[in-house]
């Protein structure tokens, strides 16, 4: 205890924080999953780079994947007893987390026990941690249209959620017709989808709560109509975003009929790069992992990107990409 205290005096306080937290993790791993059922994953120093589509970012200290909704109270009341910060990560795009990784308890709602699709008259019941490719697919089985689009973009439900994510002109809360979450103390509410206030690239319901699971409604439709329209999302997808491993897309539209990718490729700025990180030459609203770039090289491009904009134009871009985590501490 003595050390500790030494040692720290030329630190300072998020360093401390750091630390002591590094001290418990141990502790808390052994005990949480003393409390989960034996189907949960709870793991430590989990690399988070492998589970983000961008593939960049430092571990989390503690990982979990609730097989069931209580599992998922538990690890939720857990934390809070034990003043553990908590944060949801679904699939992992439209993320970019940090080298130093992320400090406390990250939330994974992967396991199949929270991905479960149901299709009910023209509805389906979706768990949070059901892909969306997976959920497009069973409404096209289903015979349902409206979904179409969901299969294009790389993610789950709770994070599509969270983000109201979009393509192709279509939103994902213009298909819920109820969302079921639980509060930061674990306890569960259904609200209907309206209800839940999403905007543009947001939910703020859901920045501190989690979705585990959605109703969405579709229309029913020939399932030959149905192949078609993702036949023509896959089709433009295909030809206008890179394959390379990216977050999607990385700025907001500074406005409606301006969006970030045209305005950057208009400054002639695709194909710039900071070490392995590069705007990419097809779209350029998507920055591109070329194979070993590291996040801080992504958020030195961002901000390269940004300063060009600014200078250029008087436009400020904000990011649409969900920047978390620390920055990594040299020894």
């Amino acid at each position: 205890m003595n050390a500790l205290k030494l040692s720290s005096e030329a630190l300072a306080p998020a360093e401390i924080g750091r630390i002591e937290l590094s001290m418990r993790v141990s502790d808390l791993h052994t005990d949480l999953q003393s409390e989960l059922s034996p189907e949960t994953n709870l793991r430590r120093d989990e690399s988070l780079a492998r589970r983000t589509t961008l593939r960049v970012g430092g571990p989390a200290d503690l990982y979990v994947e609730p097989v069931n909704e209580a599992d998922l109270t538990t690890a939720l009341q857990f934390a809070r007893v034990h003043r553990v910060p908590v944060f949801f990560l679904g699939r992992g795009s439209n993320l970019l987390v940090r080298d130093g990784g992320i400090r406390g308890l990250v939330v994974s709602l992967g396991h199949a026990g929270l991905a479960g699709i149901a299709v009910d008259g023209d509805r389906l019941r979706v768990g949070a941690g059901a892909s969306l490719k997976l959920v497009a697919n069973a409404a096209r089985d289903a015979g349902l249209s409206g979904m179409e689009f969901l299969e294009g973009i790389p993610g789950s439900v709770g994070g599509a959620l969270r983000m109201n994510a979009g393509a192709m002109g279509g939103w994902i809360f213009d298909l819920v017709e109820s969302l079921r979450y639980l509060d930061v103390n674990g306890e569960p509410h259904e609200i209907a989808g309206a209800e839940a206030g999403a905007r543009y690239r947001g939910c703020p319901l859901l920045v501190k709560q989690v979705a585990v699971s959605a109703v969405l409604r579709g229309a029913p439709s020939e399932r030959q109509v149905i192949l078609d329209k993702m036949a023509e999302s896959n089709r433009k997808r295909w030809s206008s975003q890179p394959r390379q491993p990216s977050a999607g897309c990385t700025f907001k539209n500074p406005r409606q009929d301006l969006p970030a990718g045209r305005l950057i490729d208009e400054l002639g700025l695709k194909g710039t790069r900071v070490g392995q990180a590069m705007v990419s030459d097809v779209h350029a609203n998507f920055f591109v992992n070329l194979g070993h770039a590291t996040a801080t090289d992504v958020l030195r491009l961002i901000e390269l990107i940004r300063l060009r904009v600014r200078e250029a134009r008087g436009i400020e871009l904000d990011p649409e990409v969900e920047i978390v985590g620390e920055d990594l501490v040299s020894p």
